[in-house]
């Protein structure tokens, strides 16, 4: 076994976080690390949404070459970020802790109200399904489309672009601005998309076994690794990714998995929502019946009007 793991990672202030997290655990465990950082496909494009530059490995692909060839072990994502079919000779190994997995509202303006339906609102998200989420709950407030990395956000928002951001908790404590937190949004209505606050662990399936163990030993969280397992599940059995406002959360009680995902129509007049509860054993399990049981009850022909209005048809 060579000495040192070589992780490949994105470039951006968040993901070297990530990766510099990874890198202490494999060193507490005695590994020898270096990084390689680069600018994805995901990175580099920001005048356009991630379903007009194509939604499939736009953050993971070119990590992945790395992978394919040798330079690099193992790549560090955000789960969320991952497809739900991972390309041929590619695995995840290994999955991290959970941060608390909620959507959050970060702004300067302390006094911001979404509730006051006399307000008129800017919010700047990337996501699909937060955009349907808000159209649904919030219908008074505009969703502004903001790609970029957090900081890049942030300093749009504040020359006027938006009044506020919808990110993820995990990614606005990561990077120490919590503070500008004005708002948590509940899980019950805004389910978090799958793999929200886990980090992820990618492999080609060609890794020495022993180096494979010897990672997958050092950084998987089991917990974690079981609600992750049930809702890329579901996912797959979607056949989605960040372009669809799919969204779904594991939760572990005791030995008991409970989750609860489902799908939202781009306007968010319709939502299509299920909770079930099966043995964390049955994990992968439960998120394919879970998957199958959205689409028999109005997600296929959701899905299918989706993809239609974003191709523009």
């Amino acid at each position: 076994m060579k000495n040192i793991i070589n992780i490949g990672s994105r470039k951006s202030k968040l993901a070297m976080w990530q990766t510099n997290t990874i890198a202490g655990q494999l060193e507490a465990a005695g590994m020898e690390t270096r990084i390689n950082s680069m600018e994805t496909k995901g990175d580099k494009i920001l005048d356009r949404s991630i379903v007009k530059i194509g939604s499939k490995g736009v953050f993971t692909e070119e990590l992945e070459v790395q992978l394919a060839t040798g330079i690099t072990d193992i790549a560090v994502h955000s789960a969320k970020d991952m497809q739900s079919q991972l390309p041929e000779d590619f695995e995840l190994i290994a999955f991290s802790q959970r941060e608390k997995v909620n959507d959050v509202l970060v702004s300067d303006d302390k006094e911001i109200d979404l509730a006051d339906p006399t307000k008129k609102i800017r919010i700047g998200t990337s996501s699909v399904r937060r955009r349907a989420m808000l159209k649904q709950y919030y219908p008074h407030v505009q969703a502004v489309e903001m790609r970029g990395n957090l900081q890049t956000r942030i300093e749009k928002m504040r020359n006027g672009d938006c009044d506020a951001l919808m990110l993820a908790y995990a990614g606005v404590k990561r990077m120490e601005n919590d503070d500008m937190i004005v708002m948590e949004f509940d899980t019950a209505r805004f389910t978090p998309p799958v793999g929200q606050g886990c980090i992820a662990i990618e492999a080609a399936t060609n890794l020495d076994p022993a180096r494979r163990e010897a990672i997958r030993t050092a950084l998987n969280d089991a917990d974690s690794e079981s609600c992750l397992l049930a809702e890329r599940a579901y996912l797959k059995k979607l056949e989605g990714g960040c372009s669809i406002p799919a969204f779904g959360l594991a939760c572990l009680e005791g030995e008991e998995l409970v989750m609860r995902a489902g799908l939202s129509s781009l306007d968010g007049t319709r939502i299509l929502v299920k909770e079930v509860r099966a043995n964390r054993s049955e994990a992968e399990t439960l998120g394919n019946n879970l998957g199958e049981y959205i689409l028999e009850n109005g997600g296929r022909e959701m899905l299918a009007e989706i993809r239609r209005q974003q191709a523009g048809e």
